[in-house]
This record gives structure tokens, sequence and C-alpha cells, in this order.
């Protein structure tokens, strides 16, 4: 069974202010309204970003380097809890999933996925999606709000709980990779995404390195090159298909920016090069985009970008209206593409028992549907 993972209590927490997800700088100004000296703040705000990401610490109290009395005011005004665990599930395949309930009563899914000789953690960034992208079940759930910085990085500190990776270690980690690629489009909640990523990837802290974090998205061309820019994170494009018509219906965020702008994007996409790949990811639907006229458009389509495809079988979901290629179909596809010059790896399914593999997650429990906080728009990127 999972180890649960410390949460902010039910009760008087949610009027206090979490200190995860806040800038170093952030943290200082915080310290400051607790009547640190401005230069003070500075060291304060060092010693709990060591605390908080290093060690893994959750109570004030625990951090013995910092004054008591500045320990008891912390208490009074800020948290430092993670997202509750309301249902945690692992696959026959060691895949596991966690269900975490936000202070709002909202709720994410999470999973993590073994493989030899790492581990990626699947992080959502949004509660529910809206571009209902046909053959994801997250698409078929409403988007609710954008997650927070601190319910994003928090996702990690519960994955980092459960497998008791504290303090932080720097080799035979668990958790070796992250990919943004869970509930919601991460493009549509940059800002959050930006600052929570940023935390893994500091050195004194989670640090996971920039080419170990990979970022999905649907295809929002305008932010393509802010995050390479800002982040220079690797990125996973999903594609699914080769046609506009076709893309339209499967990923409707094409009829905004279409196929062409979006391989335009890849092509400028900071930092791309063969040692930093751009992976596009293509779910094999049966009879509608696996065909091997569907595998030479593709190779003419991504010509001369610096790249790799993901071939993903189609993973069900209750009510969903398509099937998986058949094996030699999704073979020969994958052989027109390697004949190209590219990798064409068929990703292995992991978690379907669980409703944890690609395209399948969706909260359990769904709730404020109509409701609508931050950007209006979601995607479906799944693991």
């Amino acid at each position: 069974m999972d180890k649960p993972s410390p949460t902010a209590p039910a009760d008087d927490s949610i009027a206090r202010e979490s200190l995860i997800g806040l800038t170093r700088a952030e943290l200082a100004t915080r310290m400051t309204t607790l009547g640190e000296r401005p230069e003070k703040a500075q060291m304060r705000a060092k010693q709990i970003w060591h605390w908080l990401y290093h060690r893994g610490v959750s109570d004030f109290e625990a951090m013995t380097s910092i004054d008591k009395g500045l320990r008891a005011a912390m208490a009074e005004r800020f948290h430092a809890g993670r997202p509750e665990i309301t249902r945690a599930q692992t696959s026959e395949d060691g895949t596991r999933k966690w269900l975490l309930r936000l202070d709002d009563g909202q709720e994410v899914e999470t999973v993590y996925i073994p493989e030899e000789g790492r581990g990626a953690l699947c992080i959502s960034s949004q509660v529910g999606c809206t571009l209902t992208c046909k053959f994801c079940h997250t698409g078929t759930q409403k988007l609710v709000r954008n997650l927070t910085a601190s319910e994003i990085a928090g996702q990690i500190l519960v994955a980092r709980d459960a497998f008791n990776e504290w303090p932080s270690p720097r080799d035979g980690r668990r958790i070796s990779n992250i990919v943004m690629m869970g509930m919601g489009e991460p493009l549509y909640n940059l800002d959050n995404v930006a600052t929570a990523l940023r935390i893994a990837m500091d050195n004194e802290g989670i640090a996971i390195s920039r080419r170990r974090i990979t970022l999905s998205t649907s295809g929002v061309v305008p932010m393509i090159g802010r995050c390479g820019a800002e982040l220079g994170v690797q990125l996973a494009v999903s594609l699914h298909a080769v046609r506009d018509e076709l893309r339209d219906e499967l990923v409707p965020i094409n009829r905004k920016h279409p196929i062409a702008d979006l391989l335009d994007a890849c092509r400028a996409y900071p930092g791309a090069s063969n040692a930093r790949r751009i992976t596009f990811e293509y779910i094999l639907l049966k009879g509608v985009n696996d065909s091997p006229a569907d595998a030479k458009e593709l190779v003419r389509l991504i010509a001369g970008i610096p790249a790799k495809v993901n071939l993903i079988p189609f993973n069900p979901w209750p009510g969903a209206p398509f099937e998986c290629s058949e094996p030699e179909v999704i073979e020969a596809f994958a052989n027109i593409v390697n004949r190209a010059g590219y990798s064409a790896p068929v990703r292995q399914p992991r978690g379907r028992d669980i409703l944890a593999a690609c395209g399948q997650l969706k909260s359990a429990s769904v709730r404020a549907r109509g409701q609508k906080t931050g950007t209006a728009e979601a995607s479906s990127a799944a693991p």
C-alpha cells in the first residue's frame, strides 16, 4: 500500500498560504512579513528551500536550522502540505496512479511509470480539459481551472514522499524524469508550469535536469517558442494525424493552429538538434490514421526537423469510439518511418488495468463542471 503523503490540514490551513510553489524571491518576501530584515530574509529563503525541496519536510518544526520563534510564526501564517491522496492504485506492471484532492475539493491524477534504469512521473497541469480530442478520456472532462504552481510542484512531492526519496538523491533515484503529459494542456498554463518546473530543476532542491523533463503540447503554436526559450525542456507534440481535415476532428486545436504552422514552430524550437530531438506522438487508430500512406506523409511532413516519433497503440476507455490498430499494421507503419531515418519506437502500454495509460486519465470525481477560472482552454495531452 502506498504511504500517504503529508497534507495540509483541511480546516485552518486553507486560510494559510502554501510555501510550496513560491520562488526564492517570494519566499524572502514572505519572511519580511514575519519581521525578518531583507538581507536576512534572503538567507531564510535559502534555508527554507533546502528543507522543502531537498529534505522534503512539511512540518516547520523539523526545520531545525531556523530559529524556533520564526518556525512558530511560519506555522501560523503558512503551510507546506501536499495535495491529499484520495486513491492510490498500482498496476500489475508496476505503474502507480494517485488521485489527488486539492484544497478546493477538485481532483487530478498523477502517474508514475517505472522503466529499466529510470522512472517517469506524469504530471497534470489543469483540472479537466476543453479541446475534446476524440481519442482521449481526459477530453471528455470539461476544464474547471488551471492548477497553481503549488499544486503542480506538490504532485512531485507526493510521489517523492511515496517512494521515501528524501533527502533528494543524486543517483539511483526512482523518479528520474518528469513528463508534463497528464491532465490538461501545459502551454495554456505556462506561467504556473514554468514556476513548478524551475523548482524541479533547481540544483539545490529536487535537481532534475532539464534534459530529463518533457513538456507535451497538442499544438499551442504561439507558446512553443516561449517554452523553449524560458525553460529549454524537451518538447513533445501530440500530432496524431497528417492531414488537416482529420486532425481537425481528432485534435480540435488544429482548427486554430493547423499542421503547417505547428511544424514551423517545431523547426524554430530553441535548442532543437540531433541531441535534443522533438518527439512527435502519434496514436494509432484502427482504419483511421494507420495506413502506409499516412506513414509516408508523416515522414514528408517532419523532414528537416531533428525528431523521433513515438507510436502509441490506442488505449481503450469506457465508451471510446476507436479501436487499436492491429500489431502487424503498427509494425508496418513503424518500418516505414524507421527506413526514412527516424527512430519510431512503439510505446509499450503501461497501467492499462488501472486506466493510467496514454489517453486514459480522467478524475474519478468531477466537480464544478461549469466553473472555469484561469485560461479558457485546455488540451488532452496525456502520458
